[in-house]
């Protein structure tokens, strides 16, 4: 029986293990640490790569949506239209500034917020939208930055599932008023802990993302407004500066396994990811649905396969977002999906091999 992980971190650390150790090395020798050279080049190098004017560097993707929030003037008691089909960060961002989650469905295909249902949702509060780009695909930005536009709303991309994805030839974060990144471990673009990045072309924008992630400082000893303490680690950047010139070859390995699974699995009784018109999915994820979930993951565990779901409990049914008052019925294709969604492994290492194993056990428990 083989053993496949879920993700190998280990297979991704091991080609780049010399470099890596020497930038650390180099990053304690100089302990230049705060906002040091390395997160100064990483922010011009990440921008260059989105094709924005800015990128800066917090301390991880959730502290780079709540910036971006208050960035873009949300304040207590503003309404922020975003879909519960998330982790729960992107609703926790909003709540912790003090502004209301007010939840929108999914387009039942992308699982990315239905750009049509938005319009329903929007009220004299709503200040802010936050579609996130699920799994790695982009949600359907146009008819949300025409809305958001004649509204006067501004447009934070949640992409920390989307590094290097594009909508209609744009890269991720590179759409909205602001984009929001992970550097967690496990993303397309990790670092080897925490980190986050927004980008943006506003650059009241982005000199307010500088205030909030370091106390508010306008100058050593001023301080502009009440901030937080969210700077992006000297030691992750370095390591993030060694990885960011391989993310394209690395999602090039993710479409090119993507492909390989459509092969493996076609014709069984599973529904597939799909790959809408004008995007570039980036696969962080490689999530399939089946009716019988719960039964084939303890079939795949039991065969040495890792599985995750992603995300089994709606944000809008999670206990701390009860004081909202959503009850279960309220958004249904999340709901629905939340019984059936099973990601399976996806990781530049993954080999065909491994694939076919992957693909012959589920087969096996369809065939049973």
């Amino acid at each position: 029986m083989k053993n496949i992980p879920f993700v190998d971190l280990k297979a991704g650390f091991a080609p780049i293990k010399n470099e890596v150790m020497k930038a650390i090395e180099d990053v304690l020798t100089g302990m230049n640490l705060n906002i040091g050279p390395n997160c100064q080049a990483l922010e011009k190098e990440f921008a260059s790569f989105c094709g924005t004017r800015h990128a800066i560097g917090v301390a991880s993707g959730t502290e780079a949506l709540q910036f971006a929030l208050l960035a873009a003037g949300v304040c207590e008691g503003d309404e922020v239209i975003t879909s519960p089909h998330t982790f729960f960060a992107t609703a926790e961002a909003i709540a912790c500034i003090g502004a209301v989650p007010v939840f929108v469905d999914i387009d039942p295909v992308t699982y990315a917020i239905d750009s049509l249902a938005i319009e329903k949702k929007i009220t004299a509060k709503t200040r802010a939208i936050i579609p996130i780009h699920m799994y790695g695909q982009c949600a359907d930005m146009d008819p949300i930055m025409e809305l958001a536009g004649s509204r006067g709303i501004a447009v934070i991309e949640d992409a920390c599932q989307a590094h290097g994805a594009l909508y209609q030839g744009k890269k991720s974060g590179s759409v909205g008023n602001a984009g929001c990144f992970s550097f967690y471990f496990t993303k397309n673009l990790g670092a080897y802990g925490e980190g986050g990045i927004v980008t943006t072309n506003d650059d009241e924008i982005a000199a307010k993302v500088r205030l909030y992630r370091n106390h508010g400082h306008s100058s050593k000893y001023e301080h502009a407004v009440v901030g937080y303490n969210g700077r992006l680690d000297e030691i992750q950047a370095a390591i993030l500066r060694i990885r960011l010139p391989l993310l394209d070859h690395y999602n090039q390995r993710r479409r090119d396994l993507a492909v390989s699974y459509y092969s493996l699995l076609k014709g069984l009784p599973i529904e597939l990811p799909a790959e809408a018109a004008g995007r570039h999915h980036v696969y962080h994820l490689f999530v399939i649905r089946s009716r019988e979930r719960d039964r084939l993951m303890e079939h795949l565990t039991a065969r040495g396969i890792g599985t995750g779901i992603h995300y089994r409990n709606p944000v809008h049914l999670q206990k701390a977002m009860s004081y909202l008052g959503y009850k279960r019925g309220d958004v249904p294709a999340v709901e629905r999906i939340c019984e059936e969604i099973l990601s399976l492994p996806m990781y530049p290492e993954l080999n065909r091999d491994d694939q076919e194993y992957i693909a012959a056990a589920i087969r096996d428990f369809y065939k049973a």
